[in-house]
């Protein structure tokens, strides 16, 4: 199963895998699941990590991407014209497009932004 992983939940299972959910932990230990962080999060954290609102840098970022097996789904125009259609249940730029690369590829978002529940057909493991 594809799994993409919200940016805090990249962060927080490198960092401090204690935050996740016992749900969300077990299916990134999942041995079959392919996980995957969108290409929109590394701008989330580039662009947050110069505000100094991150201490997780470019190589926290590419350590992390190594020891949890992490492939980047890079953001196309199909992800960006679903934002068209998109309700506005959440405002943060980021996690919309998250959202709807994620319904575009029909695969479910790791997340602890309760959110994410707000959108049909959008499955969210937490």
């Amino acid at each position: 199963m594809r799994l993409l992983l919200d940016t805090v939940t990249f962060i927080w299972a490198t960092t401090s895998p204690e935050l996740l959910s016992k749900r969300a932990l077990a299916a990134l230990q999942d041995e079959n699941a392919i996980r995957e962080m969108s290409a929109i999060s590394f701008s989330e954290l580039a662009i947050k990590q110069a505000k100094g609102k991150f201490s997780f840098g470019r190589e926290d970022a590419l350590a992390s991407i190594a020891d949890l097996r992490v492939r980047i789904l890079p953001y196309t125009a199909d992800h960006a014209y679903e934002l068209f259609s998109l309700p506005y249940h959440h405002g943060d730029p980021f996690d919309r497009q998250i959202i709807a690369q994620a319904l575009v590829e029909k695969i479910p978002v790791v997340t602890s932004d309760e959110k994410f529940g707000l959108y049909k057909n959008l499955k969210v493991i937490w």
